[in-house]
């Protein structure tokens, strides 16, 4: 009797001991799904996946076995699944239907039966293999929740704390994830260390094989950006607007900005009272020096703005390249260039213009120089005075083809010249571009540039000679070149990209031409 009490009592334990278990396996799913921020249906289904390979490593691993957990009770169903069919190819997967009917009346070809096994009882190896698989389909969950959080967080200022300094990278812990801030996207002079807080600007969220990725920046320009959005509430309600932001981290940085209120100053705005808001956003930088420019449509007036603090006397733009030439007073040149060139290069990189910067002394030798040479041409090949020549070049008159092309009554406006002098001029500049193009094109006939380049739209005696001198003489010559090459080799002063891509797109025609009779023969 004592015996029977005392089995009855061992199997009341065990049975005890078993609801403990799924229940307590419930509690550490919810337990896990909460501290590592994942759903708890993932948890589960990671714990069935970890039981599912305990029961293969024990019944074998050529059958389908399969684990459910019901999520109310935490009963752990363990179940060998098989397919019906007509042959059997695998024993271990399949039955055959007269089997699977002998079970199930209502069994076809194709379906599905299962088996429940008894539940497995975990070794050491089982339990720690069941760990592994738990621990890593967690992870790759986490992982995942991690990703699509951040994500499209790109663009974000965060605050973190660090967690670790290696070789200059720093881990910084966001609270539900990890970011890393490398040695190149830090200020230059600032270190961290461990504990230390941290706010960055979040500028790329990807995946990789050791899990999502977030980089941080300090030096990114959008960082500074962001930065005065949290301090000036005018730009947070888009009353200002920064266009345009250049930066030298930790140095010195230019900041564009325009108001969408013609009430509003940006510039004062961005200030602030006694400079508040600025000074909040320079201390974030390391003191890094900000000069908060008035952004303008007009190239010119954007150019001079970026070049604060230097003055500026006059712009020269040459749209095409997007080139500009600045020209100012001597003693301000030190100031416009800036320490190493910090000043001009920060200018450039705000407006995205190539800025040059000369001194009036310099312009003026540069502008004596282009009168003596313009000057001497005109004397030579027109032989005039050097009064009648200055008087061209005045005029604006740079090559002797713009005298034979200007009209007549034109040329016998200028002050200091009557009807007699303009026509005589007129008649000497088309006599030598006569006597010119007569030369050049007995020059291009000698080079072998063939007629059918000559007789391109846009082509003329002096642009085929170039041509022959470098070897282009025949279409598929041309054809075979990019517009890059054909305005090196023409001169990027002669021709636009866009005139050199059409002739190139004229001399590549025939090919296509070609191309046209196989396509209709190929059709017909």
């Amino acid at each position: 009797m004592a015996s029977r009490k005392a089995a009855v009592s061992e199997e009341a334990k065990i049975e005890n001991t078993t609801a403990y278990n799924r229940i307590e396996m419930l509690q550490v799913a919810d337990a896990v799904a909460r501290e590592k921020g994942i759903e708890r249906e993932q948890v589960l289904e990671a714990m069935e996946q970890a039981i599912q390979k305990a029961g293969r490593a024990k019944y074998g691993h050529e059958h389908d076995i399969r684990a459910h957990i019901d999520r109310s009770t935490g009963e752990i169903a363990l179940m060998r699944y098989r397919q019906v069919a007509e042959e059997i190819e695998n024993e271990a997967t399949q039955i055959r239907i007269a089997d699977a009917q002998a079970q199930n009346p209502d069994a076809k070809v194709g379906d599905f039966l299962s088996e429940s096994l008894p539940p497995i009882d975990f070794g050491r190896i089982a339990a720690q293999t069941a760990k592994q698989v738990i621990v890593q389909r967690v992870r790759e969950a986490e992982r995942e929740r991690q990703f699509n959080e951040y994500k499209d967080r790109t663009g974000e200022i965060v605050n973190g704390i660090v967690k670790r300094v290696e070789f200059g990278n720093v881990t910084v812990d966001l609270g539900r994830a990890e970011a890393i801030l490398r040695r190149d996207e830090c200020i230059p002079r600032e270190s961290f260390k461990a504990s230390d807080r941290v706010r960055a600007y979040i500028y790329d969220v990807r995946k990789e094989t050791r899990g999502p990725q977030i980089f941080l920046s300090r030096t990114h320009p959008q960082f500074m950006a962001k930065l005065f959005a949290q301090e000036v509430p005018e730009i947070y309600d888009g009353i200002i607007e920064i266009k345009a932001v250049a930066r030298d981290p930790g140095s010195r940085a230019k900041i564009a900005v325009v108001s969408n209120d013609s009430s509003i100053d940006p510039v004062g705005a961005c200030v602030g009272m006694r400079g508040s808001r600025v000074q909040a956003v320079v201390a974030e930088l390391q003191g890094e020096k900000i000069d908060i420019i008035p952004w303008s449509n007009d190239p010119a007036t954007f150019v001079v703005n970026a070049l604060a603090p230097a003055e500026v006397s006059k712009v020269v733009l040459d749209e095409e390249a997007r080139r500009i030439e600045v020209v100012v007073p001597d003693d301000q040149l030190s100031l416009a260039i800036g320490r190493r060139g910090q000043n001009v290069r920060l200018a450039s990189m705000l407006t995205g213009w190539a800025i040059d910067i000369l001194t009036e002394k310099e312009e003026s030798e540069r502008r004596q120089e282009e009168f003596r040479t313009r000057s001497a041409l005109f004397v030579e090949a027109l032989d005039v005075d050097e009064v009648i020549a200055g008087l061209l070049v005045t005029e604006g008159f740079s090559k002797v083809e713009d005298l034979a092309a200007v009209p007549l009554d034109e040329l016998s406006a200028i002050e200091g010249f009557d009807d007699g002098v303009a026509h005589e001029l007129k008649a000497r500049a088309e006599a030598w571009v006569e006597k010119r193009d007569e030369e050049l094109t007995s020059r291009f006939h000698e080079l072998g540039v063939a007629e059918d380049v000559a007789a391109i739209e846009g082509m003329n005696p002096a642009r085929l000679v170039k041509l022959g001198e470098k070897g282009v003489k025949t279409l598929d010559d041309l054809g075979d070149l990019a517009g890059d090459e054909l305005r090196e080799i023409l001169g990027a002063d002669d021709i636009d990209l866009d005139s050199a891509n059409a002739m190139i797109m004229a001399a590549r025609a025939h090919w296509f031409a070609d191309e046209q009779p196989a396509e209709e023969q190929k059709q017909a």
